[in-house]
């Protein structure tokens, strides 16, 4: 059986910035799963979460939080699992509180971290993880590459176009 991912969310307002992550683990063909759970006013559940998500055949958990944003720490003190960050861009510092506080993770519990409002990337990045256990999205992993390079090779084709008739 393929891995899943979890991907926890520190609230339900997250949902926009989110939904480039849900998409992209959709374009991957990618089975995930989705919830609300605070590190702050769900503790238990949180941890709980974390504890059980390898015995659900979750291969990597992407966790969005914003403002103190300790979700994905808490979640990677109680799994083994890979942990991905997503910081939230959100409160008076726009996000940069929540960036620091995932990427400032003590030794031993490391938690990867993607730009604030980098849900797009913490999927591709969860799908790399994923990779490595499951060829097939290795050849997905490569196309989505290829796609990236044709896209900027038709921008440079309109760039040229436009200086030419200057």
């Amino acid at each position: 059986m393929a891995k899943r991912v979890l991907v926890v969310m520190g609230s339900d307002s997250d949902f926009p910035v989110m939904e480039a992550c849900f998409k992209t683990l959709k374009d991957f063909d990618v089975d995930f799963e989705a919830t609300v759970c605070s590190a702050h006013r769900t503790p238990e559940r949180a941890a709980q979460l974390a504890r059980s998500a390898a015995d659900q055949d979750f291969g990597v958990i992407i966790a969005a939080a914003g403002l103190a944003a300790h979700l994905p720490g808490v979640l990677a003190a109680f799994t083994v699992l890979p942990v991905i960050g997503v910081p939230i861009k959100t409160g008076a510092l726009n996000g940069q509180d929540a960036l620091y506080a995932i990427v400032q993770m003590p030794s031993g519990i490391p938690v990867a971290t993607v730009a604030i409002d980098g849900a797009a990337n913490a999927a591709i990045l969860a799908v790399q993880m994923l990779s490595l256990g499951d060829s097939s999205l290795i050849d997905k992993l490569k196309h989505h590459k290829l796609t990236l390079e044709k896209t900027v090779l038709e921008r440079d084709r309109k760039l040229q176009a436009k200086l030419a008739q200057l």
